[in-house]
């Protein structure tokens, strides 16, 4: 039985703190966002940005796909049509970039303040409206 496996081992020993060896103080801004809570492992932190920016992604797309619709389908569907699915496309990628920001400050929260993280509230959204976008051009497919 090695050293690691036994019970009660304990993990790898930090090297002693020395005299000045505080954190580094937040900024104002972060202070406001993350008020409490003790900094969680970096690794946790970098995974929560990379995730945020996994959906700004997503909201770009969004909004490129309704700015495109309006723009370039104009032979493919009537004016009102083609300005619901881009409507409803960029409202979508706004909602999901709102979410994208709202999603990283509470996981990050959690995260510092031991807690289960929370549910992404984005996903049901995305997912309906994307549905909704899908129902419309369908609808527009099938009337055509």
């Amino acid at each position: 039985m090695s050293a690691s496996s036994t019970p009660g081992a304990s993990q790898p020993a930090q090297p002693p703190a020395e005299a000045g060896d505080e954190p580094a103080a937040r900024g104002a801004l972060s202070r406001r966002l993350l008020p409490g809570g003790r900094e969680p492992d970096p690794r946790f932190t970098l995974a929560n940005e990379r995730t945020f920016l996994a959906w700004i992604r997503t909201s770009l797309a969004l909004l490129a796909g309704g700015i495109a619709i309006e723009a370039f389908a104009v032979g493919v569907f009537e004016a009102p049509f083609r300005k619901a699915v881009s409507v409803i496309l960029i409202v979508l990628g706004m909602l999901v970039s709102g979410g994208a920001f709202t999603r990283w400050v509470r996981v990050e929260r959690a995260m510092r303040e031991k807690r289960p993280l929370p549910l992404p509230l984005i996903a049901p959204i995305l997912g309906f409206g994307a549905a909704l976008g899908a129902l419309v051009v369908l609808v527009l497919i099938v009337l055509r």
